[in-house]
């Protein structure tokens, strides 16, 4: 074998070795989407770390509270816009359980929406 041939075959062997020592990516959880308007009475269903995204239609993303009832289990996270992109609100699973969550909207005369979340591992 050649002195190029050697070469080539090191690189090869040390690249199959650095391949072989890097992590697998986390696998991606792609989020539930559901409108405002058909979450009253549900019960979403998420898994640990997964987003249920809020789709406000016609009203200001940032014009929506939410509250909680076990925030160990799930927590609201805020509409907002951020460099002319709009970000909706949501609620992520924490952890293994069942929560209720009420979803308010700053603009008036929307009444509140209330609905069951179940995270599961």
């Amino acid at each position: 074998m050649t002195a190029w041939g050697i070469a080539s075959f090191t690189l090869t062997l040390m690249a199959l070795a650095l391949t072989g020592c890097a992590q697998p990516a986390a696998p991606v959880i792609e989020p539930v989407v559901m409108e405002a308007g058909d979450l009253q009475g549900q019960t979403v269903k998420l898994v640990v770390g997964q987003v249920l995204d809020i789709d406000t239609g016609s009203l200001a993303v940032d014009s929506y509270s939410g509250e909680v009832s076990d925030p160990n289990v799930a927590e609201f996270v805020p509409g907002h816009e951020d460099g002319g992109a709009l970000y909706n609100p949501g609620v992520k699973g924490l952890a293994e359980g069942t929560t209720e969550v009420v979803l308010k909207n700053s603009d008036g005369g929307i009444q509140n929406v209330t609905f069951t979340v179940e995270v599961s591992d």
